[in-house]
C-alpha cells in the first residue's frame, strides 16, 4: 500500500501563490508517475499536472501551462511531490488532489490509470 497525504491548500487572493505538498509513505516507494488532479464543485474532475518518478520529465493542462509547477523530492526516507502554483486565478478554486501510478507508461492524464490518490486539499482563490 502506499499513503498519499497532501497539505498546503488555503485561501489565497486572484494573482497569489500556494505550493502543494504530496508525502508518499507506505511500501517501498517505486511510482511510474505521480499527478495532480482537482474537482470544482459540480464539475468532474481534471488533469492538472504530473511528473515522471524516475526520469523528470513534466506534463501540464493546457488552463495552467506557465503558471504552474510540478516537481518531486526524492531525498532518502522522502518521497514528495510539489505544485507550485503561481498567478492564481478563481477558476483555480478546487480540491487539489494527488495521485500516484505505479505501473507504465500511460497517458498521464487519465485519472483511473492512478492506483493511489491522497485525500485532498482545497483551494479557494477570490477576486
Amino acid at each position: 500500500q502506499v499513503q498519499l497525504v497532501e497539505s498546503g491548500g488555503g485561501l489565497v487572493q486572484a494573482g497569489g501563490s500556494l505550493r502543494l505538498s504530496c508525502a508518499a509513505s507506505g511500501r517501498t516507494f517505486s511510482s511510474y508517475a505521480m499527478a495532480w488532479f482537482r474537482q470544482a464543485p459540480g464539475k468532474e474532475r481534471e488533469f492538472v499536472a504530473a511528473i515522471r518518478w524516475s526520469a523528470g520529465s513534466t506534463y501540464y493542462a493546457d488552463s495552467v501551462k506557465g503558471r504552474f509547477t510540478v516537481s518531486r523530492d526524492y531525498a532518502k526516507n522522502t518521497n514528495t511531490v510539489y505544485l507550485e502554483m503561481n498567478s492564481l486565478k478563481p477558476e483555480d478554486t478546487a480540491v487539489y488532489y494527488c495521485a500516484s501510478s505505479m505501473m507504465g507508461p500511460h497517458d498521464l492524464r487519465i485519472g483511473r490509470r492512478y492506483d493511489y490518490w491522497g485525500q485532498g486539499t482545497q483551494v479557494n482563490v477570490s477576486s
